[in-house]
């Protein structure tokens, strides 16, 4: 089976059920994570210090996934190569296409040798054939005895009929059941999607119908709940995972067209229809769900149940509920994960039509992103880069210290930073800047103090300042006019020597004389008058 790295969420996992006290080979049963992939995460906490009973972090997660993943991909031998080589043929043996029957492993090891010159071993050619073709998958069903009490509750979704919405549209209505395997008491709770939000929705409210919370969840392979529904190695939904790590329950999903993996909830789909809802006129969803409250708890938690034949809520009171795990006190918000977040030149990701901002060192990079209702956590392979308080669509989160220095300030709009960098480089050029940024809506016009500041780095800090002061005594606020003089390369009075002073510009070269201005004086007669 080729390396798969586990991500920050699956090395999470695994401490989580190694901090509970579970042995390896339990975690790699459960998980579907290979036993000695997880001896390696497990041998690596052990290592760096960690210890059982406590709280995993995001960092104790990221610190196990370095010191195990921070190595080379081991190739596949040249034997495993050889024989992959003839794949196809090998499978269409096995399953006897063409032949009269199915081949044996060791008739087709000797063809491989004799006709295709085959070098591997048939101990390599088995391997081969168990891992990558599924050779001689067990098939035998054994009758499993229940679990003890409060460790298992089996679920499953099932349509019993129509039902009106608010909207005045008849709509397919589905029930979320939840049986408790060793006393037989359910819940039933009616909805109209089959979403994840929804089965964390029906999960609570059945633990706050109980009373309690079992230990272990038993789920039909829905795409709610499952990701990929492999036989033998299933992975959950990300926002399903994060709420059974929240609840303290492990998951041991059904497989694919398999109802004998949860046979205690299977049979009750139609019991629930035909002893609920048949015959019954709900004015709305909700009143459905009161109903079938009602009857969880009066009828089919009353009744003397035909396998066990006992009272179904007498056991689970006297017996069961004791054992089992408190029930929470909120309902749990369900987070949304996005995958391959691609952070933008602009320093930001989106995500549910809303931006955050992300270091500059992750630019042009994917992120994985975990989104609830009060945060949003960015992720970097297992390292958590970055927490924003949750925006809504349209909104955006920004931190300065995401951008480079350089950028920060017009990124933002800071127009006091801008300001003190000016005064930075001189008193005048501090005022003057002061001056241009003056009045409303400064941002509209940071494109000339920027322009006044690329002055300073052209002609020196020394040059601007004296200009700036020479523009101030004449109220001449313009950066072009800045510019002109500093081109023209006339030299400018010392402020020192000026100082409280009106500094006198150089004549322009085409400036009229003085004379040019003068009035005709008045007349005699007129001042007679």
């Amino acid at each position: 089976m080729p390396y798969r790295e586990l991500t920050m969420i699956d090395v999470k996992e695994v401490l989580r059920r190694w901090s509970a006290g579970q042995a390896d080979r339990q975690i790699g049963r459960e998980t579907g994570i290979d036993r000695k992939t997880v001896a390696r995460y497990t041998g690596a906490a052990e290592r760096l210090g960690l210890v059982r009973g406590h709280e995993m972090t995001d960092d104790d997660a990221h610190a196990v996934a370095q010191c195990v993943q921070s190595r080379p991909v081991v190739a596949p031998s040249e034997e495993w190569n050889e024989i992959a080589q003839h794949k196809e043929r090998i499978a269409r043996w096995l399953a006897g296409e063409g032949e009269a029957r199915e081949l044996r492993l060791t008739k087709v090891h000797t063809l491989l040798v004799r006709d295709h010159g085959l070098r591997a071993s048939y101990d390599t050619l088995w391997r081969f054939a168990t891992q990558e073709l599924g050779w001689r998958k067990r098939t035998e069903t054994v009758r499993v005895n229940d679990a003890p009490p409060g460790q298992e509750a089996q679920i499953d979704f099932g349509e019993v009929g129509r039902l009106v919405d608010t909207a005045g549209t008849m709509r397919r209505l589905w029930v979320l059941i939840v049986t408790l395997c060793f006393s037989r008491y359910q819940f039933v709770w009616p909805t109209f999607r089959q979403t994840t939000e929804a089965v964390c929705e029906g999960l609570d409210r059945a633990w706050w119908f109980f009373g309690a919370m079992s230990r272990s969840l038993v789920p039909d392979n829905m795409s709610a709940i499952i990701k990929d529904p492999h036989a033998l190695n299933p992975t959950l939904v990300d926002a399903f995972l994060d709420y059974v790590q929240a609840r303290g329950i492990f998951v041991d999903p059904a497989r694919v067209r398999a109802p004998k993996d949860k046979p205690r909830v299977e049979n009750q789909v139609p019991y629930v229809r035909e002893s609920w809802f048949d015959g019954e006129r709900f004015l709305d969803l909700d009143d459905a769900r009161r109903s079938a409250e009602h009857w969880c708890r009066e009828e089919a938690g009353a009744r003397v149940h035909g396998t066990t034949r006992r009272v179904p809520r007498e056991v689970f009171e006297s017996t069961e509920k004791p054992v089992m795990l408190a029930a929470p006190d909120a309902p749990f918000d369900v987070p949304t994960w996005v995958d391959k977040a691609k952070v933008h030149p602009d320093h930001h990701i989106q995500v549910a039509h809303a931006l955050y901002s992300v270091p500059n060192r992750y630019l042009r990079k994917h992120v994985r992103v975990r989104a609830d209702k009060t945060q949003v956590k960015i992720y970097f392979g297992t390292e958590l880069i970055k927490i924003h308080p949750r925006q809504p669509p349209g909104g955006r989160s920004t931190d300065a210290s995401d951008y480079p220095a350089h950028k920060a300030v017009y990124a933002l709009r800071d127009v006091d930073a801008l300001l003190a960098k000016s005064k930075e480089k001189g008193v005048h050029i501090g005022l003057y800047a002061e001056r241009l940024l003056g009045g409303p809506l400064p941002w509209t016009r940071m494109r000339q103090a920027y322009a006044l500041l690329g002055l300073c780095q052209k002609y020196g800090d020394g040059r601007v300042e004296a200009v700036c002061q020479s523009a101030l005594a004449f109220d001449v606020i313009n950066v072009v006019r800045i510019a002109g003089m500093l081109k023209s390369a006339a030299k400018p009075t010392s402020p020192a020597d000026s100082d409280g002073k009106v500094v006198q510009l150089p004549p322009p070269r085409f400036a009229r004389p003085v004379g040019h201005f003068e009035t005709l004086p008045r007349s005699s007669k007129k001042e007679g008058v």
